[in-house]
C-alpha cells in the first residue's frame, strides 16, 4: 500500500530537518512507543503497541536510514515483527523552502504480512491513514516546540 502527501511547517528548513533527524523527537511522534533505542545516527529500534481495534499489536520496529542529503532528503528502511504481523516499509521525505516555512513531501510503501496483513487494504488503509495523521500532527508539535525553544 502506497501513501504519500505534503505538509507545510511554519519553521525554517534546518529546524524541521533537526527534528526529523533527532531520534528522541521522532520517538515522540510515533504512536504507542513503549521503548526506543538509538544504536547510532543511522539506526534505531522501537518497541511499539499499534492500536488495532479492540487490542494492540506489539511490534519491534527497526529503522535504518539508507539515504540522506542533509537538510533536503532522507529515506528509511523500516522492518517490524510482532505476533501475527510483519511490517516492511520504505519511507522518504523531501524538504523545500516555501514562503510560509518548509514544505515536506513524503511517501511510504507499506507492506504488512501475516494474519494482520490478510485483513486486506480496505481494512488496513484507514488504520494506516490514522497513524500517518497522528505522526504528522506530532511532528508539527515537535517542530513548533523546537522553534519556541530556539527563540527562548
Amino acid at each position: 500500500m502506497n501513501v504519500s502527501g505534503e505538509r507545510t511547517f511554519a519553521a525554517p528548513r534546518l529546524v524541521v530537518w533537526g527534528v526529523l533527524n533527532d531520534p528522541a523527537a521522532m520517538a515522540q511522534t510515533m504512536p504507542g512507543v513503549e521503548s526506543f533505542d538509538v544504536h547510532d545516527a543511522q539506526r534505531w529500534t522501537a518497541n511499539v503497541k499499534i492500536p488495532l481495534g479492540l487490542g494492540g499489536l506489539k511490534m519491534k520496529i527497526d529503522m535504518d536510514k539508507t539515504e540522506e542529503r542533509e537538510a533536503e532528503y532522507a529515506q528509511l528502511n523500516i522492518k517490524g515483527k510482532g505476533v501475527g504481523a510483519m511490517l516492511s516499509m520504505i519511507t522518504s521525505f523531501e524538504l523545500a523552502d516555501v514562503d510560509s516555512g518548509t514544505s515536506m513531501k513524503w511517501a511510504a510503501d507499506v507492506k504488512v504480512a501475516g494474519p494482520v496483513g490478510s485483513m486486506g487494504q480496505r481494512v488496513l488503509q484507514p488504520i494506516v491513514n490514522q497513524q500517518v495523521e497522528h505522526v504528522l500532527s506530532a511532528l508539527d508539535r515537535q517542530v513548533q516546540d523546537a522553534v519556541a525553544g530556539g527563540a527562548a
